[in-house]
């Protein structure tokens, strides 16, 4: 096996010091007075015999190990998936490694998830907090880890975050429906206390109470897209008045259209329909779907920013950062007028 390429190599081999070429290497050869001929000489060398640097003695020695976890429910789900992409492009740029994970929605799991990127030492946590997890992340936080949330969080749980405006969002969306002629407006969520959800809810019925409106409400007591369908199934069977619905998050939507589509439901002609979250499918349904799409790239870029202003002033005290973003209602034939 070829033997690691290590700075005492470069040092024997240009004869100087170990020390110089630590100071080239982590780009502090103009604070030192290294000159510029031997700084190239170090760095042309390094380029010639491909030295890539031991990542643990790093970490060792700089306490940072360069990575980030990364928490939340699925994020094969296109609103995870897309933070996700854009959140590493940023951290690639920046010498900076993900550890992405899945909770699945298990708690235990989650704790399991916690304690892994710990004992990895990473710089930083990213989470769309799992329910059951606030006390482990209080605890995360007492540490003085740098911990972001985003999508949701905790009223108690004194920590950054980024979230968009859920109440106001949901109540736009249900004033176009209502702008449009529909009077008996359903909203399909999920039986939770995650308070972007409750948040959602809250917009819906707040617009609904303004307009002297029935509040039609169906929450699933979510466990797979399979439970979910037989819940909607049966929901919609009973309220045969309603015109219009709208889902919550993006996986009820698509459990939508699957009953719709086992019951004969036509989109526009027998229910108006709006999603919770944006995605692709939407635009090919038959009409496309109105959808309330959250700004996935300045979410992640929000994250990074407050993030790593955290650990460059890691060991001082920084005051906690919330953002809320406004959301994009694109309406598209599935909520036309009646």
């Amino acid at each position: 096996m070829k033997k690691r390429v290590s700075i005492k190599d470069i040092a024997k081999q240009l004869n100087i010091s170990i020390t110089t070429v630590s100071f080239v290497i982590n780009g502090k050869a103009r604070e030192k007075n290294i000159s510029e001929s031997l700084t190239k000489k170090v760095l042309e060398l390094v380029a010639e015999l491909n030295y890539q640097p031991n990542a643990l003695a790093t970490s060792l020695r700089t306490g940072k190990t360069k990575i980030i976890g990364f928490l939340v429910d699925d994020i094969s789900e296109p609103f995870f998936a897309g933070i996700a992409r854009r959140i590493d492009e940023i951290a690639s740029s920046l010498g900076y490694k993900i550890l992405f994970s899945s909770t699945r929605n298990d708690t235990e799991k989650a704790i399991e998830l916690l304690q892994i990127f710990k004992d990895r030492h990473v710089d930083g946590y990213i989470m769309a907090l799992p329910e059951g997890l606030e006390e482990e992340v209080k605890r995360l936080i007492q540490t003085d880890a740098p911990v972001v949330l985003f999508d949701r969080y905790v009223q108690d749980v004194k920590t950054d975050y980024v979230i968009i405006d859920n109440k106001n969002s949901t109540f736009e969306a249900t004033e176009h429906l209502i702008s449009n002629g529909y009077k008996n407006i359903g909203f399909v969520t999920i039986d939770t206390a995650q308070q972007q959800m409750v948040d959602r809810l809250s917009g819906y019925e707040a617009a609904i109470k303004a307009h002297h409106l029935p509040a039609i409400v169906k929450k699933i007591d979510y466990v797979s897209s399979s439970a979910s369908i037989e819940e909607m199934v049966k929901f919609f069977k009973e309220e045969k008045q309603l015109d219009a619905v709208i889902f919550a998050a993006n996986y009820i939507c698509l459990d939508g259209l699957r009953t719709f589509r086992k019951l004969g439901v036509h989109i526009h002609k027998d229910l108006a329909v709006v999603s919770f979250d944006d995605f692709e499918i939407l635009e090919f349904c038959d009409p496309p779907v109105t959808a309330i799409a959250q700004p996935l790239e300045a979410i992640a870029e929000n994250i990074m920013k407050i993030l790593l202003n955290k650990l460059k002033k890691a060991g001082r005290p920084v005051e906690n950062t919330q953002v809320s973003l406004p959301t994009l209602l694109n309406i598209r034939a599935s909520s036309l007028k009646k």
